[in-house]
């Protein structure tokens, strides 16, 4: 069932009260040798407070090789539910339980099971915006930014049960066609409404810019084969994770970007190089999950210990198999 979505409100604190707040939250965080993860979906005013910020698996590699005591995770539950898989001595805080992911609400641990049985000599692969009780069930978990090193990583001859989300799936069969592949039909929210027409509409406002699609997007197949085609062109035009976008810019590789996936990643992208121009595709792919989370949450959270987030031992076991599997491959 998808969680209700919070409403998206600016935050309302001044300029001053922003850099107090923050200065608050760096000394919590050192008083309690705590270290503050950000997804790039986050607030700006949040990433800018953070310790680290990146996408799934760079937190994941964060959380499963910090010193600190505390990790507060700014993001949504299933990336606090992977630290505390991969941290079990650690205390990680989820500053906000509304920050879910309608994504990994499009499947549970038990549809994976019965899954399993219909296909028993397959491999199963999930994305990491499952829960921990879905990657319990699984041999690998893969971000968008390795899942096809962790395809090749299976021998050829084995068939593959990817989930959940299905354009990532759809692209996987279309960059590998000789595999086996049975897809599970998810989908976020946010990214199966950035269309092939609205990023066509973009490129004729901004002929000269490189864009940047998240393979999670509903247009990514579709903009893969219409440029295959001809019928879109290709130069200028790449399907990457949010780290390959974040590569893209560091390279310097244009002056300007259109930027399919939630607007959040335009802060970091921004932040990284300066002298460019950045453009969302859609300029209303907001995520209230991770915008559920704030400068006063992450506050509030240090304060009270709030919210911590814990995985039992048993089902911990069961989900750290696939989840170092995907955190040893590349990125």
């Amino acid at each position: 069932m998808i969680p209700e979505l919070p409403p998206v409100e600016p935050t309302s604190l001044s300029t001053n009260e922003i850099k107090a707040l923050q200065e608050e939250i760096r000394a919590l965080a050192s008083e309690r040798n705590a270290v503050i993860l950000a997804h790039n979906y986050q607030r700006p005013e949040v990433q800018d407070v953070a310790d680290f910020v990146g996408d799934s698996l760079g937190l994941s590699r964060q959380a499963a090789s910090t010193n600190a005591d505390v990790i507060v995770f700014c993001g949504v539950h299933f990336m606090a539910e992977t630290a505390a898989i991969l941290a079990p001595e650690k205390t990680v805080l989820l500053p906000d339980m509304r920050a879910q992911c309608s994504l990994a609400a499009t499947i549970t641990g038990e549809d994976v099971r019965k899954w399993k049985e219909k296909f028993p000599d397959y491999v199963a692969v999930g994305y990491v915006n499952t829960t921990a009780d879905v990657k319990a069930q699984l041999d690998y978990c893969c971000t968008s930014g390795n899942f096809l090193d962790v395809i090749d990583a299976i021998p050829e001859d084995k068939g593959i049960l990817f989930l959940p989300d299905f354009f990532l799936g759809v692209h996987l069969k279309n960059a590998r066609p000789n595999r086996k592949v049975e897809v599970w039909m998810g989908e976020c929210h946010v990214h199966k409404e950035i269309n092939a027409r609205t990023i066509n509409s973009k490129r004729s406002e901004h002929p000269g810019a490189d864009v940047l699609v998240h393979p999670e997007c509903g247009c990514a197949s579709q903009l893969t084969y219409s440029a295959g085609v001809g019928d879109v062109e290709s130069d200028g035009l790449h399907i990457v994770s949010t780290e390959g976008m974040v590569r893209a810019v560091t390279d310097k590789t244009a002056p300007e970007y259109i930027v399919a996936t939630e607007v959040g990643i335009l802060h970091r992208l921004q932040h990284l190089a300066p002298e460019a121009s950045f453009h969302a595709a859609d300029p209303e792919a907001v995520c209230a999950y991770m915008k559920a989370i704030t400068l006063e949450s992450v506050a509030d959270s240090l304060r009270n210990n709030r919210h911590v987030i814990t995985v039992s031992e048993e089902m911990a076991e069961k989900a750290r198999k696939a989840i170092f599997r995907m955190v040893s491959l590349g990125d």
